[in-house]
């Protein structure tokens, strides 16, 4: 792997910085993943209002495929100006389109205001991770990664109740609304307590031809796959047109990053690294998992075992304490063991078992096998996805920590689409996209003939993170605690950023 630049460590700052930062950082991660979750509880009194129901499911996603998008582009921008003015950027613009979104007329509005949320919210998960390396030693910062996966396991319990609670109480409009005073709390945190790192960067470096090609290429292919999931066949031209477009200009944009691009927005060389590449596949798949099991399990729930929506919820809690929990110990765990390979074979084999459990389940199989298996699940997720940033932020220099955990962030992202287009033409295989409307209304598939239709993609969704499994045997034995010192051997001199004063 190649290496650049002069900053390989944390920069020493004292513990009150440490603290502010983190509380500005926990806030801004709070605010971007409960936004996520709040909304779909609001969606259906939303079509109502806006007599938008064909656009239902759009305003989600030009939300995700924005957010996904952004993602590796801000990763590189917050690694060339610093995490700070990044940071702020992303907040003061999530404040304008959250309001923008409260104050839609119109659902062709709210689709075009959700996606310019996505974008913003995408610049701060680039860089709400990457804020770690920059404040926390490779020890600390393993633990902390753990509490903020933690903290967006909460968000996306609490996001759904709260949405439904502030759209009965209120209005739909306040799903919006209440994100700009946290927002703006959150930037005096941020101004507050991040510290701020001065840098030789001009917009002059920005890889402008990179930027446009990703872009143009990842936004059709989500669009397609989107469209896949929801229903359209895999060979009908507005599936395979954008798909193929997509992967064209994917391929113009390697050629572009490795032929011309002076500051690539991807430098590919890191994914000659093994600590990357496999984390990279660790966390696809774990996030694969992690979006079938909470978009189908509730369908499993309620259509297969005859539970309400309400209970459908907390049976999730499994999943969610898993990955609440598990977190911070895993990441103790991870300095304390003399190898860390043993925890990511651990975590990929907990989530294969867990959704083999779950292809097993029918009408009379009861609650406590699939209770087992989103626990299962949820420890396996929550072991694999802190540990897929901490490992990559101390395998990179950290020159590269903002690309380098951006990038496991939007392979992540990438994930949530992939895995509904696959899944969702699965089960529509098996019952068709009307019966799937009518599961829960009394029509459509009996609970045998559901289940069987899940067995085959919750067996289909264990094969897929499999390869996740395979992938954690060939991850090289390097203790995590060693991997900063290696950083700094091997980066060479150079130009970089200078850390100013806090």
């Amino acid at each position: 792997m190649s290496h650049s630049g002069t900053s390989t460590g944390p920069r020493e700052v004292s513990s009150r910085v440490q603290l502010f930062a983190t509380i500005g950082a926990l806030l801004a991660l709070a605010l971007a993943s409960i936004d996520v979750s709040v909304v779909g509880a609001a969606m259906p009194r939303i079509a109502s209002e806006l007599h938008g129901l064909e656009l239902y499911a759009w305003v989600g996603v030009s939300y995700a495929v924005a957010a996904a998008v952004v993602v590796p582009v801000a990763g590189k921008l917050g690694d060339m100006f610093g995490r700070k003015p990044v940071l702020l950027v992303g907040l003061a613009g999530f404040t304008v389109a959250s309001w923008l979104c409260g104050a839609a007329q119109t659902m062709p509005q709210l689709v075009g205001f959700r996606g310019l949320a996505g974008f913003f919210g995408g610049v701060l998960m680039a860089n709400v991770f990457t804020l770690l390396a920059d404040i926390y030693t490779p020890e600390k910062r393993t633990q902390m990664q753990g509490v903020f996966f933690g903290v967006a396991g909460l968000s996306m319990v609490i996001g759904p109740p709260l949405g439904g609670f502030i759209t009965d109480s209120w209005s739909w409009r306040w799903v919006f609304y209440i994100n700009v005073p946290l927002a703006v709390i959150t930037i005096l945190a941020v101004v507050v307590g991040v510290p701020f790192v001065r840098s030789g960067a001009s917009w002059r470096d920005i890889d402008f031809a990179g930027v446009v090609t990703l872009v143009a290429g990842v936004v059709p292919i989500l669009i397609g796959l989107t469209l896949a999931g929801n229903g359209h066949k895999w060979t009908s031209p507005p599936v395979v047109a954008p798909i193929v477009v997509g992967i064209l200009l994917l391929v113009v944009f390697f050629f572009v990053e490795t032929r011309s691009a002076r500051n690539p927005v991807v430098p590919f060389s890191m994914f000659k690294g093994n600590q990357f590449s496999v984390m990279v596949v660790i966390a696809f798949f774990s996030a694969f998992a992690m979006m079938g099991t909470t978009f189908y399990v509730p369908l499993l729930y309620q259509g297969v075992l005859g539970v309400t929506a309400t209970h459908s919820g907390t049976l999730l809690i499994p999943l969610t304490l898993g990955l609440m929990l598990v977190g911070p110990v895993a990441g103790k765990a991870m300095t304390a063991l003399p190898h860390y390979r043993i925890l990511a074979v651990f975590a990929m084999a907990a989530i294969v078992v867990g959704l083999l459990m779950l292809s097993t389940v029918g009408p009379h199989t009861g609650q406590v096998i699939p209770i087992i298996a989103m626990a299962l699940i949820g420890i396996g997720i929550g072991v694999a996805f802190p540990m897929a940033t901490s490992v990559v932020q101390s395998a990179i220099p950290m020159s590269q920590v903002g690309v380098g955990t951006s990038q496991i962030q939007f392979w992540r992202m990438i994930a949530g689409p992939v895995a509904l287009a696959i899944l969702g033409s699965i089960l529509t295989g098996q019952i068709g996209v009307r019966g799937q409307a009518d599961v829960l209304g009394g029509g459509g598939p009996s609970p045998t003939e559901l289940a069987s239709a899940l067995h085959g993609l919750f067996l289909t969704c264990a094969v897929a993170v499999a390869i996740g499994l395979v992938a954690s045997f060939f991850l090289k034995e390097v203790p995590l605690r060693d991997m900063s010192a290696m950083a700094k051997k091997k980066a060479p001199s150079g130009r970089g950023a200078k850390p100013a004063t806090a």
